[in-house]
């Protein structure tokens, strides 16, 4: 695919790494308490009140995947399998009447959700500890964006075939008539 040739991976700039992956896996190990901190955000704000449309448990086991294999979507997944997987996600919740606003707040939230968790650890302690976190901010921006992206293209996806399809059941039933 496209994105596949113009979204290089994570790993591709990471290098050594070694505190960003520190601070994955960090991550990764609070996924439970972040995902369920991260829900009583969703629920609390005004900006992702279209989420409650999504079953809560649908919710949890997408954050649950994204937290629990972050290393794996930072440093392994490709351009493409992020626009697979976030194409799919976008269609979903077109499909089930979230509105887009919502949909996109909650991607942001999402993000700034990792970055407060991370400021909370304290790790900024020297330059490389500072050098390390700076890193994976950059990374976890760079995957939330495309995600946020793609989850829109497919969000629009949806909505076009349904569109199409309202329109050729229209034409249908004139040309019937």
């Amino acid at each position: 695919m496209l994105a596949s040739l113009l979204l290089p991976r994570a790993s591709d700039y990471l290098g050594d790494g070694m505190i960003a992956l520190r601070l994955v896996r960090l991550i990764e190990s609070h996924c439970d308490e972040l995902t369920e901190s991260l829900i009583a955000k969703f629920e609390a704000s005004a900006r992702t009140a279209d989420l409650r449309k999504v079953p809560t448990e649908e919710l949890r086991g997408r954050m649950r995947e994204i937290m629990q294999h972050l290393n794996e979507w930072l440093l392994t997944k490709t351009g493409s399998d992020i626009e697979r997987h976030y194409r799919s996600i976008g269609e979903r919740r077109a499909a089930q009447n979230v509105a887009l606003s919502d949909f996109c707040w909650g991607i942001i939230l999402t993000k700034e959700h990792l970055w407060e968790f991370l400021q909370q650890q304290g790790f900024m302690r020297g330059p490389v500890e500072m050098y390390g976190e700076l890193e994976l901010l950059r990374l976890l921006d760079q995957f939330f964006d495309r995600a946020l992206c793609f989850a829109t293209e497919g969000y629009e996806q949806y909505l076009r075939s349904q569109h199409a399809q309202v329109a050729e059941t229209t034409e249908t039933r004139h040309l019937t008539q």
